[in-house]
């Protein structure tokens, strides 16, 4: 069976690596064997090839790794949680796990929520505070997902619920009251 990967895609601090840890822990209660990752922590690393500013290859690299080692212990399904601008950007998930069918669920928050939720991550984000509002329009305008669900006013919990069952890998209800 090829790899199935749960991509969570949208603008800083929309909430990906919060719901993708909360989509984690539903599959977990439903003993739906997966893994979970946040791509930044592959990324970081110093230092870094001067043609890869951002570590997109070598954490690429790295996800091959990990995906070899999850592979060989019967995980077939990957969460990931990531900014992808570009459709073509999934090409490079598909070089790391060959085989793989992705499915991209696109988070969205009005930029009020998403410069809130920035700003709570404390001092030094003046970087992602004025990236959010720019990247969250430019994905209004050149959308990268199968669907979309907002995240404002919700709970990382109810949002990953919704996530999973659109994507037809868990039913689950989970409201926010």
């Amino acid at each position: 069976m090829p790899a199935q990967i749960l991509l969570f895609n949208g603008s800083l601090g929309v909430g990906k690596t919060a719901t993708a840890y909360a989509a984690g822990h539903l599959l977990a209660s439903a003993a739906v064997p997966h893994a979970t990752i946040d791509f930044d922590w592959l990324t970081a690393y110093y230092p870094r090839d001067a043609d890869d500013q951002w570590g997109t290859r070598g954490g690429m690299l790295n996800l091959a790794a990990l995906w070899r080692n999850y592979s060989a212990r019967g995980i077939e399904r990957l969460l990931i949680a990531r900014v992808v601008e570009k459709e073509t950007d999934l090409n490079e998930y598909r070089i790391a796990i060959p085989d793989c069918r992705i499915t991209v669920a696109r988070l969205r928050a009005q930029p009020s929520t998403l410069l809130a939720r920035i700003r709570q991550r404390g001092p030094g984000q003046e970087w992602h505070l004025k990236r959010t509002v720019e990247l969250a329009l430019q994905m209004d305008e050149y959308p990268v997902g199968d669907f979309t669900v907002e995240t404002d006013g919700r709970s990382a919990r109810a949002v990953a619920a919704e996530v999973l069952r659109r994507a037809s890998w868990l039913q689950t209800d989970v409201t926010d009251s």
